[in-house]
């Protein structure tokens, strides 16, 4: 590990220096989802044009956040932060030029490979940027910032579309790359792991396995879960995979050691994530469309309207990392999944065509203070479990995973939908959310079940426990000796 910096930084400009370019690029996906029917008529885009609108950042982003973690190790977390976030405003500028569906998919998809590094990396830097007493409220900041991006995603993509030119999804993420770069060379310290060579072999097949599954995820809600094409996707997604992890048992430095999965924080932790993104996020994607069908009303209006669900966490997070250490991380996810399972439970028991959005309003706000006790715990569990010079591949490892499950509760949701309802009336929508809904809350419920059998550890956020310390040595002596 490099040397300590002994500068002394308050606590708020660290979160604010590794948060900032989190938060700028996990709103940008939800704004051009948001804009896609002004994207379809300024670029005159097919349906499939739109969907690598989103697909293409989509695909490269969650291909490379293990590779882009795994750089970070090698080379430094600061400058490949700082690389990822250079490359995602320059991307960022070609987006807001482009006068072609081809060209605006091709940026998208540069913004992907340089929001790869800001994600993993954010929460890596803030965790060492603070002392570990601080770190639980530092993470629970963090994951407050990060739900707001979610809660401000629906409305800043309908105020664009509503008042401004698209082009101002992009501009707006210029003067932010601008001013966060030389914010976080002042503030935040470079680390790296020394004498740490690259696994090039297990970055080529991880990025080809993902690849290749994500792929089939974003393309079975439309070619069909049984298409050639699909199957075929998800075939080579398993076979490049086993190869991944065959390798990894092998290697002397794999980029994701595979003792991870023996702690069974971490291994649980990832599953309550996969579950939550699943779930929470594959609803809300028809919630956002029901709030525009039933009755109609703009993106804005709509927008405006899913705050009641998607602000909560930016309140509840910061209190419910500061409860970690006390209560335990597995406690708060189960009950903030118990609490999204029964919110999404009872919007779809009383959503209808003509039901009242003041009839919305309580469940949404269950739901998103459930979200709340899931987002802070979720990040301080994963960090906690592996010693702290892995955090990086940690953090990397469950922001894959949740993204993964985000994309296939969307795909998954979105098929059961289609095959009860369509969007041609409120009827017809109502009749294919409803079982879809159902299948989100069964997930985030198992999720709940999951979230309970994680430990309670009673150190602080961060350190590394016995059984993560032990796992991974364990694991280095068994590479080293089959090397």
């Amino acid at each position: 590990m490099t040397k300590p910096d002994t500068r002394s930084v308050p606590l708020w400009l660290s979160i604010v220096a590794s948060s900032v370019p989190m938060f700028m690029v996990a709103l940008d996906n939800l704004v051009v989802s948001t804009a896609l029917h002004t994207l379809a008529v300024k670029l005159n885009a097919s349906t499939q044009d739109l969907q690598w609108f989103v697909n293409a950042y989509v695909l490269s982003f969650a291909c490379l956040l293990l590779t882009a973690a795994a750089l970070g190790d090698r080379f430094g977390r600061r400058r490949v932060f700082i690389l990822g976030i250079t490359l995602f405003t320059l991307a960022s500028v070609a987006c807001g030029l482009a006068t072609t569906s081809g060209e605006l998919i091709a940026a998208r998809a540069v913004q992907g490979i340089g929001a790869s590094a800001v994600m993993p990396l954010s929460l890596t830097l803030l965790s060492q940027a603070v002392p570990a007493r601080k770190r639980g409220l530092a993470l629970g900041l963090w994951s407050g910032i990060s739900g707001l991006a979610v809660a401000m995603g629906p409305v800043v993509g309908g105020a664009v579309v509503d008042g401004l030119a698209w082009q101002w999804i992009f501009w707006v993420n210029v003067p932010v790359g601008i001013v966060a770069v030389p914010l976080i060379r002042f503030v935040l310290r470079e680390s790296r792991l020394d004498d740490v060579g690259l696994d090039l072999l297990g970055m080529l097949l991880v990025a080809a396995a993902l690849f290749a599954v994500v792929w089939g995820i974003v393309h079975a809600s439309t070619d069909g879960w049984t298409s050639g094409t699909v199957l075929g996707a998800f075939t080579a997604g398993a076979v490049l995979l086993a190869l991944f992890l065959f390798w990894e048992r092998r290697t002397a430095q794999p980029m994701l050691p595979l003792s991870f999965y023996r702690v069974r924080a971490f291994t649980l932790t990832n599953v309550v994530s996969a579950s939550m993104y699943f779930g929470v996020f594959g609803s809300l994607f028809l919630l956002a469309q029901y709030l525009q069908i039933a009755p109609p009303r703009t993106p804005f209006e709509a927008g405006v309207r899913t705050l009641a669900w998607t602000l909560m966490p930016m309140f509840v997070a910061p209190v419910a990392g500061m409860l970690t250490n006390k209560v335990g991380g597995g406690r708060l996810m189960a009950l903030g999944l118990f609490l999204q399972g029964a919110g999404l439970a009872w919007i779809n028991l009383v959503a209808g065509t003509d039901t009242s959005y003041a009839t919305l309003v309580a469940p949404m706000v269950v739901s998103g203070v459930g979200m709340g006790f899931v987002f802070a715990p979720t990040a301080a569990v994963v960090l906690g479990s592996v010693s702290q010079e892995h955090a990086g591949k940690a953090s990397g490892a469950n922001t894959t995973v949740r993204e993964v499950g985000g994309a296939l509760g969307i795909a998954v949701l979105s098929t059961v939908f289609a095959g009860h309802g369509s969007t041609a009336s409120p009827t017809s929508f109502v009749d294919g959310m409803h079982p879809a809904v159902w299948v989100g809350v069964g997930v985030v419920l198992a999720g709940a079940l999951c979230a309970l059998g994680i430990p309670r550890r009673p150190q602080s956020a961060g350190a590394p426990t016995a059984e993560s310390e032990a796992a991974v040595a364990d694991a280095d002596r068994t590479a080293a000796a089959t090397a």
